[in-house]
C-alpha cells in the first residue's frame, strides 16, 4: 500500500517558534509583527463543529508575516531546509516581486531560514537572495548553499529573554550594512 505524506503542516513549528517570538519582542516593546494568513474561500464547512474540511486559496500569499521595528516597515517569509542547499523553487515570483516592492518603499525584506540538518537559524536579507534570484534567471544555479553564505547573519539560539529565533540583532546588522 502507497505511504502518503502531508505537506502542509511543514514549517507549523518554526512558524509556532516565530510567533512565541513576535509576542515577547511585543511584550517587550521592541516591535509589531503579525502573521499573515493564507487567504482561502472555504467549500465544506462542518455545521456542528464550523470547522472547514474543505477550501481553496483565494489568491497567492506574499509574505508570511508583516510589521515595523521601532518604526521600520518589515516583511518577511520563513523557510525550512533539510539540507545545506536552499531550493529557490520554495520562492516564488509573486514573494520575489511584493518583497521588492516593499523595499522600493523603504521597507526591510528578509527571509529566516532554518536548516535543520545543522539545527540553524539564518537571516538572509532580501538583496542577498536577489542576487541568487538573478543567478537562476540568468542560467544558473537553481539554489544556494549554506557556505556561500555570511556568517554574521546566523541567529543564535536559544536567545535570551524568553526570544526563540531572535533576529532583531541580525535585522540591525542589514540595516548597519545598507549605509
Amino acid at each position: 500500500m502507497p505511504t502518503w505524506k502531508s505537506r502542509g503542516l511543514r514549517g507549523s513549528t518554526l512558524e509556532d517558534m516565530i510567533n512565541r517570538t513576535n509576542e515577547r519582542y511585543l511584550e517587550m516593546g521592541l516591535a509589531l509583527i503579525q502573521k499573515i494568513p493564507t487567504p482561502i474561500t472555504p467549500i465544506n464547512i462542518e455545521k456542528e463543529t464550523r470547522h472547514i474540511t474543505l477550501a481553496y486559496f483565494d489568491q497567492k500569499s506574499t509574505v508570511d508575516y508583516i510589521g515595523a521595528v521601532q518604526g521600520i516597515p518589515v516583511c518577511f517569509d520563513a523557510k525550512e531546509c533539510a539540507s545545506t542547499t536552499f531550493a529557490l523553487e520554495n520562492i516564488h515570483e509573486h514573494q520575489v516581486s511584493f518583497m521588492e516592492s516593499f523595499e522600493n518603499q523603504d521597507g526591510i525584506s528578509f527571509f529566516l531560514i532554518h536548516f535543520t540538518s545543522l539545527g540553524e537559524f539564518y537571516y538572509l536579507p532580501f538583496r542577498k537572495l536577489k542576487v541568487f534570484w538573478e543567478r537562476a534567471k540568468e542560467g544558473g544555479r537553481k539554489s544556494f548553499r549554506r557556505d556561500e553564505l555570511d556568517d554574521d547573519y546566523i541567529i543564535p539560539t536559544p536567545g535570551e529573554s524568553g526570544l526563540l529565533i531572535p533576529y532583531l540583532d541580525s535585522l540591525q546588522l542589514d540595516l548597519d550594512q545598507r549605509g
